[in-house]
């Protein structure tokens, strides 16, 4: 019976480490097929990306004469609850992360296990700027109107909204800042899907510059270096 024990924690512990080579070297490969951008010569929206290192978000206008994204992610839900914010930067995550782990010394080994596997619900975390700088963090993306209009329907199918259409906001002490709110999202996060996975997804909807497939915020912005 130990022998048993023990033969089948070692292909326990093997497989878990094979898979986890496996998984990095498929997103590194897979990270670094670079998909080109749609050949359309309309620069007329400005939108951008940004990564805090670890997390990418795509940042939109507040409002422009294609859309107006306050009507539905209202600056009434955050604590600064102004309306002169200029950009709006929308990130897909698990919802455990987001509300339960402020840092990773907080990180719970459920929330960790559901995340991996998608057994949590997810959320999107939106926050609103008064302005933003292009550095080696934030890039900016030129597109045409058409080409925007994707984006807008693929960031409004990520949030799950209520019988009457609208946005869930998720009330919460879990704030970042004063300037940003949780809502309800649709979806399922796991190692498979990740937010930059959603960020990268996202990209391709509207015919960007982006990567194959990629679990981390690096393989995307290797497309904009």
């Amino acid at each position: 019976m130990l022998k048993k024990t023990l033969k089948y924690t070692r292909l326990t512990i093997l497989s878990f480490i094979a898979f986890v080579l496996i998984y990095i070297c498929a997103a590194y490969a897979l990270s670094r097929i670079g998909m080109s951008a749609e050949n359309d010569a309309h620069k007329e929206v400005t939108i951008y990306i940004r990564t805090n290192g670890v997390h990418t978000d795509i940042v939109v206008p507040v409002r422009n004469e294609h859309y107006d994204w306050s009507k539905e992610v209202k600056a009434k839900n955050t604590q600064a609850n102004d309306t002169n914010f200029t950009y709006l930067a929308l990130g897909w995550g698990d919802k455990g992360f987001y509300l339960e782990t402020p840092t990773w010394a907080d990180l719970k080994a459920s929330v960790a296990f559901k995340a991996a596997t998608g057994l949590s619900n997810t959320a999107m975390h939106a926050t609103y700027l008064y302005k933003i700088k292009e550095d080696a963090t934030c890039k900016k993306i030129e597109m045409s109107k058409t080409q925007y209009a994707r984006l807008i329907k693929y960031l409004k199918d990520s949030f799950e909204k209520d019988s009457k259409g609208n946005f869930m906001h998720i009330k919460t002490n879990a704030n970042y800042s004063n300037t940003d709110a949780f809502y309800e999202a649709n979806g399922s996060y796991s190692l498979f899907h990740t937010c930059n996975t959603w960020a990268n997804n996202g990209l391709k909807a509207c015919g960007q510059k982006c990567c194959f497939w990629t679990p981390f915020d690096k393989g995307i912005f290797l497309n904009y270096e």
